[in-house]
């Protein structure tokens, strides 16, 4: 099978994502290395908020290009009514906060 779909191939980054507080705002920030010979161009950067399983927030980055075996940082915050509404149930009823962010990272390349 010569045509391989993007997600078969090997990627050629790899990343991890850091967060402080995240109450009525949250800043998410992303290291993005590219890990291979190739110059990476059009780099973008798409964080999902999720607080206790339900969609807080969505935020983008344009990183730009990532030089071969360099490091990029890429950063977005999320500032939602939802993120919002949900820190101020957390504060009146004392449940539950656990927040994860689901990165994706788009990126184009010269073969």
């Amino acid at each position: 099978m010569a045509a391989e779909t993007a997600a078969a191939q090997a990627q050629l980054i790899r990343t991890k994502s850091y967060w402080g507080h995240c109450e009525d705002t949250c800043r998410v920030r992303v290291r993005i290395t590219n890990v291979s010979r190739k110059n990476l161009f059009n780099v973008k950067l798409n964080v999902n908020l999720t607080i206790n399983g339900r969609k807080a927030g969505a935020c983008y980055d344009n990183v730009g290009r990532i030089n071969a075996r360099k490091v990029r940082w890429a950063s977005c915050t999320v500032r939602t009514r939802t993120l919002t509404r949900m820190w101020s149930n957390f504060i009146d009823h004392h449940g539950r906060y656990y927040r994860h962010a689901r990165t994706n990272v788009s990126y184009r390349y010269y073969r």
